[in-house]
This record gives structure tokens, C-alpha cells and sequence, in this order.
């Protein structure tokens, strides 16, 4: 496995990835509806485009292919944070969320936020962090609900 800075010739690939997490999700938690109108993002959210092109972020590989991927935009947010289906639930998201804290930490950062979806508030729990509250948001007209999370990752 290959831990290694994400540059702007990998955002085809990450917009893949991304794609493809989100449709690998359970339908018992999320609808294909609601599939469809998140992973439709990658292609028409600014937002997704600047984490990557303005964000610091990480990829995992695995035989020269990305299969996670996560970044921080702005710098004390992880904004994206996702890994192929076939590759979740096998230890790469915490290794990329430990990747992600400790470069933190080294920037002087003393804390980290997210908004985690119903399946990854689980693998931030597990790295000790805290749920701030339940909410609710619309994407492309479809209701989510997702979790607002922070970490403290430096005790002054």
C-alpha cells in the first residue's frame, strides 16, 4: 500500500473513487435516489474541485491504483474522505484519518471538524472523536442527514 500527497493529475481518478464509494453504500442506509444525487456532485460541485486543487490531501494506492482518498479544506476541515467499496471497512480510512491528524498536529492545528456521513461518523468515533450534533442538509433537492464531528488534536 502507497500513502502519497494528492497532485492535480489525480482528480479524474479521485472523482471516480468518490463516485464509486457512494454507490457501493448500503441501500438500508442510503436510497439509490439519494446515491445518485450525492455521487453526482463530483462532476458539478466546485466545492469537490477546491478541496482537491486548493485542499491538502492523501491517496492510497494499491498497485498504482487510487483506491482512498482524503482531504482538509480549509486546512483545519477534512472535506472529502472516501475509499472504493470493494476497499472499505478494511483499515484504509484510518490510516488515511491518522495521516491527515498527524500532518495537522505538525502544522500546529488544535483541532480538526468534518461532516460525516451515516457510515463513515462510525470510523470517526472510533478514532476518539466527538459528535457535535445531528443535521440535515439538501443535496440536489434530496434530504441527508450526516453528523458535525471535531477532534482536539493538540492538548496545550
Amino acid at each position: 500500500m502507497n500513502l502519497r500527497q494528492i497532485t492535480i493529475k489525480d482528480q479524474l481518478e479521485l472523482k471516480k473513487v468518490y463516485f464509486d464509494s457512494i454507490q457501493s453504500l448500503d441501500e438500508k442506509i442510503y436510497s439509490e435516489e439519494q446515491k445518485r444525487a450525492w455521487s453526482s456532485l463530483a462532476w458539478k460541485n466546485s466545492n469537490f474541485d477546491k478541496s482537491i486543487t486548493k485542499g491538502k490531501g492523501w491517496v492510497l494506492c494499491k498497485e498504482g491504483i487510487i483506491i482512498a482518498f482524503a482531504t482538509r479544506y480549509p486546512t483545519d476541515r477534512i472535506a472529502l474522505f472516501y475509499c472504493k467499496g470493494e476497499f472499505q471497512r478494511k483499515g484504509y480510512g484510518s490510516k488515511l484519518l491518522n495521516k491527515l491528524e498527524n500532518e495537522a498536529k505538525k502544522e500546529g492545528l488544535n483541532s480538526l471538524s468534518t461532516e460525516a456521513s451515516l457510515i463513515s461518523y462510525k470510523l470517526f468515533l472510533k478514532n476518539k472523536w466527538q459528535i457535535i450534533r445531528k443535521e440535515k442538509v439538501i443535496i440536489n433537492s434530496i434530504l441527508f442527514e450526516r453528523y458535525k464531528m471535531n477532534k482536539i488534536i493538540k492538548v496545550n
